[in-house]
């Protein structure tokens, strides 16, 4: 079985540490996905400067094949990040970087290459939306991670993304389980085959318009023991992705109530081991002093 991430990238800046991490929502999906036993590899756009070279050697050490990805002439992007009592903060970002100005679009050639693999994974950071159709037309299941920002949850943004997805990934913390359970059956109502609502410490629920099946987290004995959270919610849909996968989730075969339950399972044990991880999944080196430069607001994609 094969996985693709396919959209952003960036270099996530820890400002606390002073520590330059790979990144991105696709990427992390594609290197988890490897880490659990299967092919994987990543799609998208490099800057072709200095912290460009930094993220594709970095994938590729992960046995993440790059080989397919765009080199463009541009910044990378970097987000500022730090760390409170084990959490990430999100402070800023750069704009993205070429990566988001300039994103991949899929060729006759790429969309060959896009229908060998199982599951295609990208999000609302990747500026991927106006290539869902064309992923949809393919036998290869998609997924896309919807994040947690109401700017994703409008009537006019899911009708971009639902009709195209096997799967939607939300987060959901900030919300109590009957909004989570509201906000998962919209999605599927729009046109998703599966949907998936994540609560950090509450767990997770999925929904498929048929059954709504729900899973607690694996909660940390020792709060002090997690190194930060990044890339926990990536962990988990990796995690829950794959078991689906092995057990026998395709685009014509919708999965069974058990399966779900297992996949839950499965995703709350992944986020778990993610916990204990430094950055998205390591590879940090110093970052260039001073570690804070201009920063503009968190990302909102064009809807």
């Amino acid at each position: 079985m094969r996985v693709l991430g396919f959209g952003d990238n960036i270099v996530d800046r820890f400002v606390d540490r002073g520590v330059d991490y790979p990144g991105g929502n696709s990427v992390n999906v594609a290197v988890y996905a490897r880490r659990l036993g299967l092919e994987a590899a990543y799609l998208g756009v490099f800057g072709d400067d200095e912290l460009g070279r930094f993220l594709a050697g970095s994938i590729a050490a992960q046995q993440v094949a790059v080989d397919r990805c765009a080199v463009r002439a541009g910044e990378t992007g970097i987000s500022y990040l730090r760390v409170d009592d084990g959490d990430r903060r999100f402070l800023g970002w750069n704009g993205g970087g070429v990566t988001v100005r300039a994103p991949l679009a899929l060729d006759d050639e790429l969309l060959r290459y896009v229908s060998s693999f199982d599951l295609v994974h990208s999000s609302v950071y990747s500026r991927s939306e106006s290539e869902l159709p064309k992923l949809a037309r393919l036998a290869t299941l998609v997924s896309f991670d919807l994040s947690s920002e109401d700017e994703f949850r409008t009537p006019s943004y899911l009708d971009r993304v639902c009709p195209y997805a096997d799967l939607v990934l939300l987060s959901c913390s900030h919300l109590d389980e009957a909004a989570t359970r509201a906000v998962l059956s919209e999605v599927v109502r729009r046109g998703a085959r599966l949907a998936v609502g994540t609560r950090g410490v509450e767990g997770a629920i999925v929904h498929d318009g048929r059954v709504t099946v729900a899973n607690p987290a694996r909660p940390v004995e020792d709060p002090r023991d997690i190194i930060d959270t990044m890339g926990c919610g990536d962990a988990f849909l990796a995690g829950f992705a794959v078991a689906l996968l092995r057990g026998g989730w395709s685009a014509d075969a919708r999965p069974r109530c058990r399966i779900l339950e297992r996949a839950l399972r499965k995703g709350a044990e992944s986020a778990y081991r993610q916990c204990f991880v430094e950055g998205a999944f390591r590879h940090g080196r110093p970052a260039p002093q001073p570690a804070v430069v201009s920063m503009r607001p968190i990302f909102r994609p064009e809807k």
